[in-house]
């Protein structure tokens, strides 16, 4: 099984960038697809973007999308998101996660990373 480790979280102020990191351990087939979900204080857990592992294709939602870009460095096995312009209402807990399809529940989880903004 994947095991995923995020870094990069922390305090921002609103307006600024944030790189998290998803480092992985273990094959990531090229099928496989990495994404990163994020919890806000007291609110469900939702999905934020994903990258196909081989083929480089993302997915954002639309709360993000123009704001936040994800790549990977497959040489690193690391998947990383790039948060510009950040709002407020991006502070959350952020989780990278893989599995094989957007429509299924991920198969392994990162322990996430908090990312505060200040205003």
């Amino acid at each position: 099984q994947v095991q995923l480790v995020e870094s990069g979280g922390g305090l921002v102020q609103a307006g600024d960038s944030l790189r998290l990191s998803c480092a992985a351990s273990g094959r990531l087939y090229s099928s496989a697809i990495m994404m990163w979900f994020r919890q806000p204080p007291g609110k469900e857990r939702e999905f934020v973007a994903g990258i196909r592992w081989g083929y480089g294709t993302t997915n954002y939602a639309d709360p993000v999308k123009g704001r936040f870009t994800v790549s990977r460095d497959k040489t690193e096995n690391t998947v990383y998101l790039q948060m510009n312009r950040v709002k407020p209402e991006d502070a959350a807990l952020y989780y990278c996660a893989t599995g094989s399809s957007y429509y299924a529940s991920p198969t392994s989880w990162g322990q996430g990373t908090q990312v505060t903004v200040s205003s």
